[in-house]
């Protein structure tokens, strides 16, 4: 392959170089302006007919590393990938901690000491309104959207690699995840209270909150014990609040319900029989509501949320975590954890929760001794 270097001016120059044929069979002219002495203008030169021989050339491009990540999400959005409420939160973490701190950066100068400097930033000063540290937990979700983004920039040739996965996002501290310390005495506690069963629901099923929202009374079945969890409910600016079905496969799943929220269902279900019987409202219909608001229509998330919250002092997504901490702690398996909480794969379980499992291998010491006689 050939190039060549012309004098621009002083410390300047202009590289030429064949950069392959396009998509029609026609050869590309690449010219790229560099700064230094002749010397490493020829250097650069033959890095860059090297890496066209390699098939590792990426023709230079201005896009921001904001621009791409916003337009990223707009395509995973627009395509099926994410949902709309998935899509708000990633805008969410791209206007709020990737773009005022890496968003102005070329998206092809992006390199691994950026990343480390932007997660310093983070945790010292990256609050949106004055100084503060932002917990490792959010740098964590920020870090997650910018790697995919990144990682469809290597998909389709825009960068070499993915230098966001290259770095390692902060560690998550174990207090950090807020979890109910004690079960009986917390719903002792909260027995009593009209959000009581929604509580249950998610502190003996692990149910996300628009899933319980979702739930109608045709797919509770007390008898058998069971909870079909078919769709949830979701709140976004553009669209308002609308049900869904789940966002993967395993979103969708049968949940064996032990007694304790049986008999707090019963007793729930029994307390609407007898509101609606005074109401003159007849039975209730398959295709109900468990937790309508007022009018009988779906209840908003932020608003059950902001509800049991300030009932509770407990956010409720803590009783999810809550959930899957008692899980871990019996002993159950990584594979029925993961489908008990609707995760696509046990990996995301165990990215999630992997500081909660047990730090000591006694168990494996136990099984040897045990086989051994």
């Amino acid at each position: 392959m050939k190039g060549n270097i012309t004098k621009r001016g002083k410390n300047s120059w202009r590289l030429k170089f064949d950069a392959g044929r396009d998509e029609k069979g026609e050869r590309k002219t690449q010219f790229v302006t560099f700064r230094g002495t002749k010397r490493e203008a020829q250097v650069e030169l033959a890095k860059l007919i090297a890496s066209v021989a390699e098939q590792k050339y990426v023709e230079p491009h201005k896009i921001t590393v904001a621009e791409w990540v916003r337009g990223r999400v707009d395509h995973w959005e627009a395509s099926g990938e994410i949902s709309a409420r998935t899509a708000q939160r990633y805008r969410q973490l791209v206007e709020n901690q990737i773009a005022p701190h890496i968003g102005a950066k070329l998206l092809q100068k992006l390199r691994t000491i950026d990343i480390e400097t932007w997660h310093t930033t983070l945790r010292t000063s990256g609050r949106v309104r004055g100084k503060g540290e932002i917990s490792a937990r959010t740098i964590g979700h920020a870090h997650r959207v910018l790697g995919k983004a990144t990682r469809d920039a290597v998909k389709n040739e825009l960068v070499l690699k993915n230098v966001v996965a290259l770095e390692s996002a902060p560690k998550v501290d174990d207090g950090e995840m807020e979890i109910v310390q004690d079960v009986p005495a917390f719903v002792a506690k909260v027995r009593g209270h009209r959000l009581f069963a929604m509580g249950m629901i998610g502190l003996f099923t692990g149910m996300r909150l628009g899933e319980v929202l979702a739930l109608r009374w045709g797919r509770v079945d007390l008898d058998g014990k069971v909870i079909q969890v078919r769709e949830a409910l979701e709140a976004t600016k553009a669209h308002g609040i609308r049900f869904k079905v789940p966002k993967s496969k395993a979103g969708r799943r049968d949940l064996t319900l032990p007694d304790i929220l049986v008999d707090a269902l019963r007793d729930f279900r029994r307390e609407q029989l007898e509101l609606r019987l005074k109401l003159g409202s007849g039975k209730l219909p398959d295709d109900g509501l468990l937790f309508p608001n007022i009018e009988g229509e779906p209840r908003s998330p932020s608003s059950a949320s902001r509800a049991w919250g300030d009932a509770t002092g407990v956010g409720y997504h803590a009783l999810r975590h809550t959930h899957a901490s008692q899980l871990i702690h019996a002993d159950v398996d990584i594979v029925t954890i993961s489908k008990r909480l609707g995760h696509a794969s046990p990996a995301i379980t165990l990215a999630v929760y992997a500081h909660m499992f047990k730090k000591t291998d006694a168990k494996a010491a136990a099984a040897i001794n045990a086989a051994m006689g």
